[in-house]
């Protein structure tokens, strides 16, 4: 199930983001010197280089929908820029400031305080050391919406729905699960257990299947993509659990099995797929390659 020398080295040979994550989390070999030179080089410095004079990225907070502040900033998180880059530290004080509405959430400027989004911004808010009591609101406000199910679910508030999403709570699962890795105490007990309650959710689906069906609940989430932006996917799936401290449990057997079988001959993953928009950089196929296999191997060495 693990890497052989040609792929690690082919792994280290890609983009510096790529080759900072595969020595943390394949070789355990944390290289702060990688992740300094995110900063100016590779995939993340084209993210950076893109904000405009005055502050932000794209025309709004969260438009364009790639190139806004909001997926980018998750991108430069998921990226693993180190969290003390002044330009993004900048940017999440920024949309701290100027995003949080009174109930506590985090308004993409649609009038109303969206789950999905919240936990995409938690994560990386928390991620580049946002100021803790406006990360404690964005907690406060998720913390009153898990669904009876353990879930959340971005149109709850708006259409009353009582069944958990995938693609929000994934979001919300990662965003709880980085807030907790930075250290913050703030409910942290509540915190945890929503995160148990997320990954009971996945468990209970077999990450892709309907509780009442037990059919696939969508192509897509048996497809690989990258980068995930707000969507689910079985790999991003077992990459968060993985995250969050979940041991292995046989409801996620027949998902784990599913990734040795994507796996090409040579030992790489293929490249996936990507959602349409634009976006600051070119995604060629190479670098996405790459991603998938590192998001692999990865969860093959948690769980395979």
């Amino acid at each position: 199930m693990g890497a052989s020398d040609e792929v690690l080295a082919w792994l280290l040979a890609g983009d510096v983001s790529v080759q900072y994550q595969t020595r943390r989390d394949l070789l355990d070999d944390e290289v702060p010197e990688l992740q300094d030179r995110m900063g100016t080089e590779g995939y993340a410095a084209a993210l950076l280089a893109a904000r405009r004079p005055g502050g932000g990225w794209g025309r709004s907070y969260y438009q364009p929908k790639w190139t806004s502040t909001h997926y980018t900033l998750l991108e430069l998180r998921d990226l693993c820029l180190a969290p003390d880059h002044p330009v993004a530290r900048d940017a999440v004080a920024s949309v701290l400031r100027d995003h949080l509405r009174p109930d506590g959430g985090i308004d993409p400027g649609t009038g109303w305080s969206d789950t999905c989004v919240n936990g995409m911004a938690l994560s990386f808010c928390a991620w580049f050391d946002g100021e803790p009591s406006a990360l404690a609101r964005i907690v406060d406000w998720l913390l009153d919406r898990p669904l009876a199910d353990g879930g959340f679910n971005c149109r709850t508030d708006r259409s009353g729905a009582t069944h958990s999403s995938h693609h929000t709570t994934v979001s919300v699962l990662e965003g709880l699960v980085t807030y907790l890795s930075r250290g913050h105490e703030h409910r942290r007990s509540e915190v945890r257990a929503a995160v148990d309650g997320c990954a009971g959710y996945f468990l209970e689906h077999r990450l892709v299947r309907s509780h009442r069906t037990g059919e696939v609940i969508h192509p897509e989430f048996v497809r690989l993509h990258h980068p995930p932006r707000w969507h689910f996917d079985v790999l991003r799936g077992l990459d968060a659990l993985a995250a969050a401290g979940v041991p292995r449990d046989p409801r996620m057997d027949d998902a784990v099995a599913a990734l040795p079988s994507l796996r090409r001959p040579d030992g790489r993953w293929p490249a996936g797929r990507t959602w349409p928009g634009e976006t600051h950089a070119p995604l060629d196929r190479d670098h996405r390659a790459r991603w998938m296999t590192l998001q692999a191997l990865r969860v093959l060495r948690t769980y395979g």
